[in-house]
């Protein structure tokens, strides 16, 4: 059996549509939207791959790189902040973080 295009495509919108759910059935605790913000990106990902590969073009697999690099960088600066936001409020729950003010 190989693997065709289709696959590719319906795997990815399997896990963009798990990262949907997650974030819309989860809205308390913000390391699972995070999580689930992630899962979406690797979804677009895995699209931009697999057109990448059936179309023999490196520009794909290129700009995965990038958005890799910058999904990186976002979760890393968004634990920093629920680090700091954490140690000033006690919790890290979306209802405390509505309520930031200035």
């Amino acid at each position: 059996m190989t693997l065709t295009l289709s696959h590719y495509l319906i795997l990815a919108a399997v896990l963009f549509s798990i990262s949907i759910a997650g974030i819309v059935i989860n809205r308390k605790n913000i390391i699972i939207l995070l999580m689930s913000i992630e899962l979406m990106l690797l979804a677009v990902n895995l699209n931009f791959i697999a057109f990448s590969h059936y179309l023999d073009d490196i520009a794909g697999q290129v700009f995965v790189f990038f958005i890799l690099t910058v999904a990186a960088a976002e979760a890393a600066i968004g634990l920093a902040i629920l680090v700091v936001l954490f140690r000033n409020k006690g919790s890290i729950s979306v209802e405390d973080i509505n309520e930031m003010k200035g």
